[in-house]
């Protein structure tokens, strides 16, 4: 009869109402979107490896007469099977052919050329690079978009800034000095290089004062029939330059505050009507860098902007036109992302939609509007406010999908360049030229080699016990290109976070130097198509708790009042208290039943996997729970493992998930079991047998021993998803990590206590 786990017994007050999800899908599912290996070539989506080919290509001649295009690429099937590769010492990869199309002045070729190998995922979310399991773990950096920020200057004034950081490309920075005048910053490193802001918005097109008081201001016209007018008007500012259209005189000019002598002279010219910017004054910010601006046409901002950017270049209007170009607006040089879109366009209150999200490079009106918005941060408009820049909506996830593919670009830029020096240098006269001539397979091959073999971000697989396995692949790393650096990360980035319920574990970090840097994904947490943590959530509809599940980022949480899992309920699912404790915007209060919008789907959604196998967590000391926590996952597999008699219920799971224990496919009758393999004949087709082979006495990278062995008899009924044998540190498919101890406490009246 087939060994089954005995029944647990729950003492939780409610049944889950919500599965865990799959524990290695971060890996499993980043890595399956960058392939695409599932699609046919006409069907893949524009993303992952697919996204990078056409991002590259079409590749033309310095002449543009010859030009080649990308078509598709298909993927090979893997030589041998991952544990002979790791049998061999090899690679478990597969080859990649990418079909070109190159046009020259002898016509149109169309090509299959091979490009070299890339590493494939196992099943279990690994890589096996050299005959050694390596894991690519998931980065947590600083999301694209636009963050708004304050600083306090020395003098005691809060000066306001704002950052447009892109997915590639320039950061653009714009700050307020001690004077209230905005300065335009390009990358952080040449930061003495700054623009005035009125000066930089002249370079996108707005070239007059009068153009940026009319993008800046609501403008109304004012009628001046005589002097009686004149109260109401001085003191007001001028959105419009004023002059005699018969002698050329400027009586004032936009920006300009009026004085009763310019509006004397203005009625006695016959001007009888002008041009008013509404709410501005000599101390709006706009006004003082107009007064303040060198430049006056778009033009002279040009130039203006050129000698500030390249110091000792001669300036002229190509090239700096050019240059502001390729700067913000060439998405080969410049891209928001999707991502980094959608951030802006939220925080500035702009549509979300798929067209918009298109729009990878910075439109004149992103400027523009931020540059609003950090007025009204400074006039202390209610409706605007700073980011935090540790909250969990200004941080996202890089997994491994995306990580491969930002190496494919870089590689394949590269090539980039060597196919563009091959078209030029190319005899026409002796030879017909063929995409296979063009395309060399190193470039991409050499980077990828290099990604899996150095990064900061491939590691060697930690394979002590399947706790340690499932751990490194749902590890959070802020380290790596691009990200922090362990000797500057200050406190703030390394402490625990209201966004981080229900994201990260509070609990499971290293201690010493990667402490809050290294992190775990809490267990029931999901990450979306934008790369932010998602957490589950009841939804909760006039004080019902519905059955309905909503998963929400940290920000689209801060407007939710999220009850706690351990509420009580009554038979009809409503709050039985009418005060119920609950959290908003990451702050626990106590609040009327009725005013609840959400509630949390568990009590273990808090904290990762690991620390979830802690029982009686809420017991333990929390420095004494991250030890504990840190420390299962060093437990040696025993030769007889034992599982605990007092679990928590996350056992079997996780067992399951690390790929420790092999697992049926199908319904079916066993109809053979030995040391190494298993046969199952599936209840609908009896002929089709499937066998199962079980790892024997494998070396672990921790150089302890992965052994399988069989948990069924002949004759046994098995349904999809039953376990078919133990592994490592498994005991009738639970982890098993120690041995159940029977301990004697003898207290004397209480003194001998701890």
């Amino acid at each position: 009869m087939l060994k089954r786990p005995p029944n647990r017994v729950s003492f939780r007050g409610r049944e889950e109402i919500i599965d865990l999800p799959n524990l290695i899908e971060i890996q499993v599912k980043s890595f399956r979107q960058f392939f695409q290996e599932d699609k046919l070539p006409h069907e893949r989506e524009n993303m992952g490896l697919e996204e990078v080919f056409r991002e590259i290509f079409p590749i033309k001649s310095y002449d543009e007469k010859t030009v080649l295009e990308y078509l598709s690429y298909t993927l090979g099937v893997p030589k041998y099977s991952p544990d002979e590769c790791i049998r061999r010492g090899i690679t478990y990869n597969v080859t990649l052919k990418v079909k070109f199309r190159l046009t020259d002045e002898t016509g149109i070729k169309e090509e299959e050329v091979y490009m070299g190998t890339i590493p494939k995922m196992t099943d279990p979310g690994t890589f096996i690079i050299n005959g050694a399991e390596r894991v690519i773990v998931s980065q947590l950096h600083r999301s694209p978009g636009v963050s708004f920020e304050q600083m306090k200057h020395s003098k005691g004034n809060i000066l306001y800034s704002f950052r447009i950081i892109p997915y590639r490309g320039s950061w653009l920075e714009a700050s307020f000095d001690i004077n209230d005048l905005i300065y335009v910053y390009v990358d952080r490193k040449k930061r003495r290089r700054k623009v005035l802001a009125t000066s930089f918005i002249r370079t996108l097109g707005y070239s007059s004062d009068s153009d940026i008081i009319e993008e800046f201001f609501n403008t109304f016209r004012a009628k001046m029939k005589s002097d009686k007018d004149f109260p109401k008007l001085v003191g007001k500012i001028l959105a419009e330059d004023i002059l005699d259209e018969n002698t050329g005189v400027i009586f004032g000019k936009a920006g300009e505050k009026l004085t009763t002598a310019m509006l004397k002279r203005m009625l006695d010219s016959g001007i009888t009507a002008l041009r008013i910017a509404e709410d501005a004054d000599e101390t709006s910010p706009i006004i003082k860098m107009l007064a303040k601006d060198p430049t006056d046409s778009y033009e002279s901002a040009l130039k203006d902007f050129y000698r500030k950017i390249r110091p000792g270049e001669p300036a002229t209007l190509s090239n700096a036109r050019s240059t502001i170009m390729r700067l913000f607006f060439d998405p080969k040089r410049y891209n928001l992302g999707r991502v980094g879109r959608y951030k802006l366009n939220r925080k500035l209150n702009r549509e979300t939609t798929d067209e918009e999200l298109e729009v990878v490079t910075l439109r004149k009106e992103d400027i523009v509007d931020a540059l609003k918005y950090l007025i009204k941060l400074k006039e202390g408009n209610e409706d605007t406010h700073t980011d935090d820049i540790d909250h969990l909506g200004n941080r996202r996830v890089r997994s491994v999908g995306e990580l491969i593919q930002n190496q494919c670009r870089i590689g394949l830029a590269r090539m980039e360049k060597i196919i563009k020096e091959r078209m030029n240098l190319f005899d026409f006269s002796s030879d017909t030229l063929t995409p296979g001539k063009l395309v060399s397979a190193k470039g991409l091959a050499g980077v990828l080699k290099d990604f899996f073999g150095r990064s900061q971000l491939s590691q060697f697989m930690d394979q002590t016990n399947p706790i340690a396995e499932l751990t490194h692949k749902r590890r959070l790393s802020s380290l790596g290109p691009g990200g922090l650096n362990r000797e500057r990360a200050g406190f703030e980035v390394r402490d625990v976070h209201s966004s981080h319920y229900g994201r990260i574990c509070p609990i499971e970090t290293p201690e010493g130097p990667n402490i809050g840097l290294i992190t775990s994904l809490s267990s029931f947490a999901k990450i979306n198509e934008f790369g932010f943590i998602e957490s589950p959530y009841r939804i909760v509809r006039d004080g019902v708790v519905t059955e309905e599940i909503e998963y929400m980022t940290a920000d689209q949480e801060e407007k939710s009042v999220i009850a706690q899992a351990s509420a009580i309920l009554d038979e009809h699912n409503m709050f039985e208290e009418p005060i119920v404790w609950a959290r908003y915007r990451g702050e626990p209060l106590k609040i009327e039943s009725e005013k609840v919008t959400h509630m949390d789907v568990s009590s273990k959604q808090l904290v990762s996997v690991v620390t979830g196998l802690i029982p009686f967590l809420e017991h333990d000391d929390a420095n004494r729970a991250l030890m504990g926590s840190n420390m299962q996952r060093q437990a040696v597999p025993l030769l007889k493992t034992d599982a605990p008699l007092v679990g928590t219920g996350l056992e079997r799971r996780t067992a399951r998930d690390s790929g420790a224990v092999l697992i049926a496919e199908e319904d079916g009758i066993v109809d053979y079991v030995d040391g190494f393999q298993i046969v199952i004949a599936p209840k609908s087709n009896r002929m089709n047998k499937k066998t199962y082979y079980l790892k024997k006495f494998m070396r672990s990278n921790a150089g302890t021993s992965i052994n399988q062995t069989p948990l069924c008899n002949v004759g046994d009924e098995v349904t999809a998803g039953d376990v078919l044998a133990d592994g490592p540190a498994t005991d009738k498919g639970e982890v098993a990590l120690g041995k159940n101890v029977l301990v004697a406490f003898m207290p004397w009246c209480g003194y001998n206590y701890e």
